[in-house]
Formats: C-alpha cells, structure tokens, sequence
C-alpha cells in the first residue's frame, strides 16, 4: 500500500473546499487540483469537460486570483489532466478508497508538475492560445492511460 497524502475525508473535503471556494489559495497545490479532479471524477465525472473551467476560474477570482493571457486557468493543461485522470480512476480496482487512489495517482507521474511537458513543448504548452482553448500535443499523443502496461510515461 504507497503512504496516503490524504485520508478519505480530507479528500471529500478538498474537493468540497475547491466547489464552495472556502479553500486557502496557499493550499491549491499541485496535489490538490490532482486530488480534488480525482474526487471530482470519481462523484461527478458526467459533464466535468464544461464545468471544470468554471470551477477553477471562480475559485480563482474567489481567492484573489485572475484568470489571464498568462495567470489562472490554462484549458489545455486542465483537459490534459482531466483525460487522464478519468483513464486513471478507470483503471483502479474496485473498492479502492479515496486516499488509496490519491497516493497511488500522486505516485505516477502526473505527480510531477512538469508531467504535460512529455507531451507538448514548453513554448506550445505556455502559450495563450493553450491557456485559452485545447491546444493538441506536439511531442507526443495523450492516447495511452497514464499508469497502463506499456506505457513508458507512466
């Protein structure tokens, strides 16, 4: 079993914290978008594409935050992780809990912030067209579920 970041309530409870923006900018880590998509795909996964956007940018403004040419929400990166996130959760075996999943999905390599640079260059993946709309990766294609056999990013 890896070592749990999180037990089971306080994963509920980040992504609770995340929807009603009563979550402390200081603690919107890395590990928590992670943790709270993950328990956002694992509760509510229909429609996540259209209202993951949303969340995040009113969370930002929430919390002093903008959402600009080069601050705040970055779709692509967002749609990245949410895709393979969902093919994460997928693959999980039955009856794993919250905190199981969260230290395993912390553990692959999406638990590196620079994860989506194996995918796209940093000149495409900063751009503004990429924080503003999907922009298709230029290294590689997001094809295999991060964390299945064979693949070498996982």
């Amino acid at each position: 079993m890896t070592h749990a970041p999180y037990t089971d309530a306080q994963v509920a409870d980040l992504a609770r914290r995340l929807l009603d923006h009563s979550l402390p900018k200081d603690q919107w880590t890395h590990a928590a978008h992670l943790t709270a998509t993950m328990r956002l795909v694992r509760t509510r996964d229909a429609g996540l594409e259209r209202d993951m956007p949303g969340i995040i940018q009113t969370y930002n403004v929430a919390v002093g935050g903008v959402n600009d040419d080069h601050n705040g929400y970055h779709e692509t990166i967002t749609q990245a992780y949410l895709a393979a996130i969902r093919a994460f959760v997928a693959a999980l075996p039955a009856g794993t809990s919250d905190s199981e999943a969260c230290a395993r999905l912390l553990a692959t390599p999406m638990g590196d912030k620079a994860w989506p640079l194996g995918f796209w260059s940093r000149e495409r993946l900063f751009s503004v067209a990429a924080r503003r709309g999907w922009v298709e990766p230029d290294l590689a294609p997001l094809e295999t579920p991060v964390g299945a056999p064979g693949n070498a990013r996982a």
